[in-house]
């Protein structure tokens, strides 16, 4: 008798996926020079660019504490991944922007990803490649309550 997949196979093989690629990028990105960046990290360096961020807009898109993502910045200022600059509307705010550290690593992010990307694509073909982004981004808007964030734009 043939045996179905189990409620969970989706998941584990996404979780499986996504956990290998991203061990690629981190070793990659050690290679590189950028040993001391976590996967955490990425994420902050999506949703500072290109403009920046307070401090508690970052604890909302990572949705973590103040305290976490002030925790966060400073381990990444202090080894110059980013700084704190005046807030242009806000004096009472400080505004977290990419160094030029930030943006160059940023840059070697996207160029290592570019190469994953291509890579799956070879894989899976480009036309299968493309069906499974579109949806992806349909799964991700049905499990965010239609909401896409704001570096995303729908492809479809």
């Amino acid at each position: 008798m043939k045996q179905t997949s189990g409620p969970f196979e989706l998941f584990t093989l996404l979780a499986i996926t996504y956990r290998a690629l991203v061990d690629e990028l981190m070793n990659e990105m050690a290679k590189r020079g950028y040993a001391d960046l976590r996967p955490a990290h990425g994420f902050v360096f999506q949703r500072l660019t290109p403009e920046g961020a307070t401090g508690n807009e970052l604890a909302e898109f990572l949705d973590i504490t103040k305290q976490a993502a002030s925790q966060m910045i400073d381990y990444l200022e202090k080894r110059g991944y980013v700084a704190r600059r005046a807030h242009p509307r806000d004096k009472r705010e400080k505004l977290v922007v990419l160094t030029e550290k930030g943006w160059a690593c940023t840059g070697v992010a996207e160029e290592i990803l570019a190469r994953l990307e291509l890579r799956c694509a070879g894989l899976l073909g480009s036309e299968r490649m493309q069906t499974f982004r579109v949806d992806l981004y349909r799964l991700a808007l049905l499990t965010n309550d239609g909401i896409m964030p704001a570096r995303l734009r729908p492809i479809w």
